[in-house]
């Protein structure tokens, strides 16, 4: 069994090797310092399963394993965490494999020998607390395109897809609007029934000839046509925003 460490202490990494060298029917692949390089050496190695820290700067591994879970086929993964022991109880009612840090060897094999992958209701659960992820994942051809949210200049529905164009291009998701509003919050405006935008990439408001209303973007030549219903929104909140 192909093995993927995920933590961005060093010597928490060092510890799990040395434990894994001790195992006959495990190898290690590689380790991976954070959540966006875990995603990258995971469709670099392709391993059986990932040992992911939960709490690490920027991308945690809830939403690691989140983003995997959109994959054919998903490495089965082990939390590893220093949560306390009521935190713990979801992952128990889940019957996910995890280790409590400091990490032992019998405790590791164990481990080992009950990890599976986890769909999305799974990680739902385990997530007690609303989250923000850092990034929006797209997944094509069995390969995960990460856009980090702060890089998304707007969202745009289309029957069933939703278009997230960033700044380094565009990609297609299957998600809604209306999660993405709870989700991100004040960071995104409403502008349409089926736009949202990034408030940090409005420039203006413009009229078109045809006398609608149009919204300028920074990074974005096209206007996003803003409906009637949120004219009165967006003015609000530019106003807000030059006082």
């Amino acid at each position: 069994m192909k093995i993927l460490i995920v933590d961005d202490e060093p010597l928490a990494c060092e510890r799990l090797a040395r434990m894994l060298a001790e195992l006959n029917d495990y190898e290690l692949l590689d380790v991976a310092v954070n959540g966006k390089q875990a995603i990258e050496k995971v469709a670099q190695h392709e391993p059986d399963i990932l040992l992911l820290d939960i709490r690490m700067p920027g991308m945690d591994g809830l939403e690691v394993a989140e983003h995997l879970s959109a994959l054919d086929k998903p490495p089965a993964i082990i939390f590893t965490t220093a949560y306390d022991e009521h935190a713990l109880a979801a992952f128990a009612t889940q019957a996910t494999a995890y280790l409590l840090k400091p990490i032992k060897q019998a405790q590791l094999e164990h481990a080992l020998g009950r990890a599976h992958s986890l769909n999305k209701a799974q990680l739902q659960s385990l997530n007690n607390t609303p989250r923000r992820r850092s990034h929006i994942s797209a997944t094509s051809a069995g390969h995960i395109d990460l856009v980090a949210i702060d890089d998304v200049i707007y969202f745009q529905a289309d029957q069933k897809y939703i278009t997230v164009c960033h700044l380094d291009g565009s990609v297609l998701i299957e998600d809604s609007l209306r999660k993405l509003e709870e989700e991100f919050g004040d960071s995104l405006l409403r502008i349409h029934r089926n736009a949202l935008v990034s408030v940090q990439h409005i420039t203006g408001l413009q009229r078109g000839s045809d006398g609608r209303h149009y919204l300028s973007l920074k990074h974005c030549d096209e206007l996003l046509l803003i409906s009637r219903r949120h004219l009165a929104g967006v003015r609000k909140m530019l106003k807000s925003h030059i006082a």
